[in-house]
This record gives structure tokens, C-alpha cells and sequence, in this order.
């Protein structure tokens, strides 16, 4: 399928197609990933997501791509080895959007937790402790090991108190040392799985992608979708379905086979972050994560975030994936965690911009404390029987870092299961703006070579590459054959950047707009007259009425005052304020 298709071409297309070799039910990360691999191998799949691609726990990491440096307390080298790998992948693959993150452990005592650590490895405790500096340099030393065979990051420090303090004099006091080595951190993550979709199709023709497209049951031989949008049922046979599903793979086995009891595959827990608009953290960050464990051994995080600071987060079981928001309650935990290594610091509610939470979908698990619950991924395998005709392929697990390895085991099962051989790996292989994209010594001059190709101001171009990479190049020539005017209210943006964005990228919603195909929403840049603005363009574009357009900004609004803490956006709030603005 052409990557600028319509939404009516997608939905042709697949009225075209009673039967499929693979059918990917979720668009989150993993499934994105294993769709990828298919199209790779020139096998047509079709994936279908409910909701936006990346919406869920996939639009809701921790903005983290790391080695997983916890997971060899658990034992879990064989984890901490493929995630190094795919850390430093990404690192090149999508150098676009993740970057080196230099990140400090704060750390209290010398050789605490060594016996209650080695109790955890033999798996005879759960129970979390604080580490101590010859634990944490202990497994810093390995993480070293791994990375030097594995990658390419510099080695750890380990800081004294002098040193510890003088870098960062507003710990506090119970701090007495410090660690620091390098991870990554993702700039654009639901912006890398739209990239991923778009390769897959340009790799194969008739690789199908389509958001809003729910399956809403089976009858054992056929499944049938729906468009979430207009209501119309498309019936497709699979060979073999995947269930991708992430936190809802449970209740999708379940409509798939209702007659069936299958097993508890997912034991999920919710995760929290917040968005502050902090000057004083933001100095003291410096440019560095802090990653550190709250008072009662939870590890939390803390990074700058395009003028911000991310922090997060919380860790607690959920049955029902689809009312997750940030409670309040969780808010005082994230800035109560935050008091206890920064204890000068005040945060007043007015800071807090924006705050997001997901479902991750880990293995249903009896462990007593949450962290303790593998973060490693699965493949489960249900073979064709009375209750469907097809092979069920579940993947359970997993987590960002490792979507892209993931997504080739995944695929691998699926073209045994369907008779085909794999053609081409996607190890070295660059991900959408990351094609062609220079290394960081070789950009100034890029920039330099693209603002004189298209008569732009170099400010301009090194925006838009800041923001896709390479994809910045039709955009630019766009503006260079039609001229761009800024949007009124955001100078960052124009109307040609965000139709471009409309009419190439499935966007159907708001929503997808603001939150996911741009950083307008988690940088906290949204206000009432730039959603009015925009939802003007959106309407315009995909040829909605104005009774239409007004109806979905208010659902807009009241999805992103519930789900993101954005209570300007409430709609009573929201209507006060245009009426307001329009009279003046």
C-alpha cells in the first residue's frame, strides 16, 4: 500500500481481501515490529489497531531505550545482553530520535543490600532494598562488560561524597556516593512506530496498515473487523492470527475462542509520569538522568525533556487496562520520590504540564512486589483447533528497548508457521528518518547544504529535522515550491508542516495530531485557541463539517483534560476561554 493512501484506498483495499496469510491484531510497538519483519520477507500481513498506532503503554514508556542494568540483580543476563544490543541498534538505526543519556545514581552507604541482592538472584526474596556503592560499581562493572562486547558506550564513574557533592550539591543529605555510566533516551517514540509502518509498506506493496479497525469476533474459520469510524464489517480469513494485543491480549483470546477457557497470559501494572515546567530542576539536571530509588526501593527516573523534566514512575497491578489515567494520589508519590533525592525542591501544582500512564503488559506472575516481574517478552503459541482454524501466535511481554528483536523472533515463528524462509534481516537496517541521516560531526554541514537546496532559513530546516530526520526533505520542498505562513497561535509550526502530517500520515483524530504525529501535548504546549486553530485545518483536510468539527474538538478536549491532566482543556473551561478570546 502507497504510504500516502487514503483512508478510503485503505479500506478498498481491504474489502479486495477475504483471506490472509497473517493478520496482526494491535498496533503498539511489538506488533508494528512484527509487521515490519513480515513486509520485509515480502509476506502481504495485514495490521490493524483499534484505537492510533503507539496510543497505549507503547505511547507511554518512560521515554527510556536502556540496557536494563536492574535485570542482572534478577539474574537475567541473557535480558541485559539483548537489550545492550538493541540500545545501541536504535542508537543507529534511529539516530533521528535516540540519543546518548548520561545517567547518576545517587547512593547512601558503601555495602548495603548485598546480602539481601544475592538473596533476590537465587530467587529467595522479593523484598526491595536500597543498594549500596560496591553493589551498584558491581553491577556497573558487568553492564561495562556487556556494552564493550556488545556496544559502544563509555565506561561508568563511581563518585566519592566530595565529588558526589560538588556535582550536585542539591542532593540530599543522606547521599554519600554516586554512579553515572550512559544509556539512551527516545525523543519521538509513537513518531518511530509510524516510521516503522511506512517502511514495511514500502517493502511490500501488499502489507496493509490500518488504525480504527477493531476485531470484534470470530466465528472459528473467519474473524470479523470493524471500522471504528464509519461502522463497516470487513470479514478476512487468517492462517495465522497474531494477537498483539499488549494488555488486552487476554480479552481479545477471549473473543476469539468465548467457548474456551484459556490461561491468564497478562498480569499487567500501570505506570505513571509526569510532565514539570521546572527551571530550577531542569539547571540542576543539567542534561543528565538521575535514576534513583525512592523510600521504599521503587527505582524512579528524572531527565530534561525539550525545556522539561520527565518523571516517573509509578508500578501497580490493574485489571482493566482501559481506565488507566495519573491519580492524584499517584502525583504526590512521583513528587514525594522526587523530595527524597531533591528535598529543596518545591513543585507547585501549576508546574505540573501534562501527565501520561500505560498498561504494561507483563506476564501474568505471582511475584509479591511488582518490580520483580520479568520484563522479557514471550511467544505463545496456540495451534489451530475446534475453537479457530487458525494458529493463535500470542506475544507476551516485552518492553521498548527490545520491540525490533521481538518482532524478528515473532515473525520467525510466523513464516514456519505459514511455509516461507526469511529473506533479509532488519539488524543494520535504518528506521524511516534515520535513512540517510549523518552522524552528529557530519550534521552542521547537512544543515547548511539543505537551508541553501531550498532557500530556508537554517533555523527553520534544523527544526524540522530535529523533528523527523531525513522525513523533513518532502516537507521541505513543499515550502519551497508553496511557501509556508506560521500557525497564528504557534510559531513553530505552519499550516503546509501539519497537513503534511494529516494527509501522509493516517491521521484521523485530534488527537493523533497533537499527541502522537507531534510533541504539541507531552511539552505542554497546548492551549485552547492553538486546538481551535489546528481542529480548523484537521476539518478542512479530511472534509468534516462544521458540526463535525466542533463535536470531535470537544471530545478531544475532554479525552485530553481526563487522560493527560489537562484541565484547561476541560470543555466548559475551553468554551469560556474562545468566547472570551473571540470578543476581544
Amino acid at each position: 500500500m502507497e504510504n500516502n493512501a487514503t483512508r478510503e484506498q485503505r479500506l478498498s483495499a481491504l474489502r479486495q481481501r477475504t483471506t490472509t496469510p497473517v493478520l496482526i491484531v494491535g498496533g503498539g510497538i511489538n506488533g508494528i515490529s512484527t509487521f515490519r519483519e513480515l513486509a520485509l520477507q515480502g509476506i502481504p500481513a495485514i495490521l490493524v489497531e483499534k484505537g492510533d498506532w503507539c496510543q497505549a503503554a507503547s505511547g507511554a514508556l518512560s521515554r527510556m531505550i536502556h540496557g536494563g542494568l536492574r535485570y542482572l540483580e534478577t539474574g537475567e543476563f541473557t535480558l541485559v545482553k539483548e537489550s545492550v544490543t538493541e540500545r545501541d541498534r536504535l542508537l543507529k538505526n534511529a539516530s533521528h530520535y535516540v540519543f546518548p543519556l548520561r545517567t547518576t545514581v545517587p547512593i547512601d552507604n558503601l555495602g548495603g543490600g548485598l546480602i539481601n541482592a544475592t538473596r533476590r538472584f537465587l530467587r529467595l526474596s522479593d523484598k526491595p532494598t536500597r543498594r549500596g556503592a560496591l553493589l551498584i560499581k558491581t553491577g556497573l562493572s558487568l553492564y561495562d562488560i556487556y556494552t564493550r562486547q556488545y556496544g559502544s558506550m563509555p565506561k561508568h564513574q563511581v563518585r566519592g561524597e566530595a565529588a558526589t557533592r560538588d556535582r550536585w550539591p542539591g542532593f540530599a543529605h543522606w547521599v554519600k556516593y554516586s554512579a553515572s555510566y550512559y544509556d539512551a533516551w527516545i525523543s519521538a517514540p509513537e513518531r518511530l512506530g509510524y516510521e516503522l509502518i511506512e517502511d514495511a509498506e514500502r517493502a511490500c506493496s501488499d502489507a496493509l496498515a490500518l488504525n480504527y479497525m477493531e476485531l470484534v469476533s470470530a466465528d472459528g474459520e473467519s474473524v470479523t473487523l470493524q471500522d471504528v469510524l464509519s461502522g463497516e464489517r470487513f470479514t478476512l480469513q487468517p492462517h495465522v492470527l497474531v494477537n498483539a494485543g499488549g494488555a488486552w491480549i487476554d480479552q481479545l483470546n477471549q473473543r476469539l475462542a468465548p467457548k474456551e477457557k484459556s490461561a491468564k497470559l497478562i498480569g499487567g501494572t500501570k505506570g505513571s509520569h509526569l510532565i514539570l515546567d521546572h527551571p530550577e530542576l531542569l539547571q540542576m539536571l543539567d542534561g543528565e538522568m538521575v535514576y534513583f530509588e525512592n523510600q521504599e526501593g521503587r527505582v524512579c527516573i528524572m531527565f530534561p525533556w525539550f525545556g522539561k523534566v520527565l518523571l516517573g514512575s509509578t508500578d501497580i497491578r490493574v485489571d482493566d487496562p482501559d481506565s488507566v489515567v495519573c491519580e492524584e494520589e499517584e502525583k504526590a508519590y512521583i513528587l514525594e520520590s522526587l523530595r527524597f533525592v531533591f528535598p529543596d525542591v518545591v513543585v507547585p501544582e501549576s508546574a505540573i504540564l501534562y501527565t501520561f500512564c500505560g498498561v504494561r503488559p507483563l506476564p501474568a506472575s505471582d511475584a509479591k512486589v511488582n518490580g520483580q516481574i520479568s520484563r522479557n517478552h514471550s511467544l505463545i503459541l496456540l495451534p489451530p483447533d475446534t475453537a479457530h482454524a487458525y494458529s493463535l501466535l500470542c506475544l507476551v511481554g516485552g518492553k521498548w528497548t527490545t520491540f525490533r528483536q521481538f518482532g524478528a523472533e515473532a515473525a520467525d515463528r510466523v513464516l514456519r508457521l505459514i511455509g516461507e524462509k526469511r529473506r533479509l534481516s532488519s539488524d543494520d537496517l535504518p528506521i524511516g528518518g534515520g535513512r540517510d541521516f549523518p552522524k552528529p560531526s557530519e550534521q552542521p554541514h547537512w544543515l547548511n547544504q539543505l537551508a541553501q537546496q531550498y532557500a530556508l532559513p537554517l533555523a527553520r530546516v534544523t527544526q524540522l529535522v530535529k523533528r523527523y530526520g531525513s522525513r523533513a526533505l518532502p516537507i521541505l520542498q513543499g515550502i519551497q515550491q508553496q511557501g509556508e505562513q506560521p500557525l497564528q497561535h504557534h510559531q513553530a509550526y505552519s499550516a503546509l508542516e501539519l497537513r503534511y502530517l494529516i494527509e501522509h500520515e493516517q491521521v484521523r483524530q485530534l488527537e493523533d495530531l497533537l499527541v502522537r504525529r507531534t510533541s504539541l501535548a507531552i511539552c505542554g504546549e497546548l492551549t485552547p485557541l492553538l486546538i481551535e486553530e489546528i481542529s480548523h485545518l484537521l476539518a478542512t483536510t479530511l472534509g468534516w463539517s462544521e458540526l463535525q468539527r466542533v463535536q470531535h474538538l470537544q471530545r478531544s478536549c475532554a479525552n485530553l483534560a481526563r487522560w493527560h491532566g489537562l484541565k484547561d482543556l476541560d470543555p466548559t473551561v475551553f468554551q469560556e476561554e474562545i468566547h472570551h478570546a473571540s470578543h476581544q
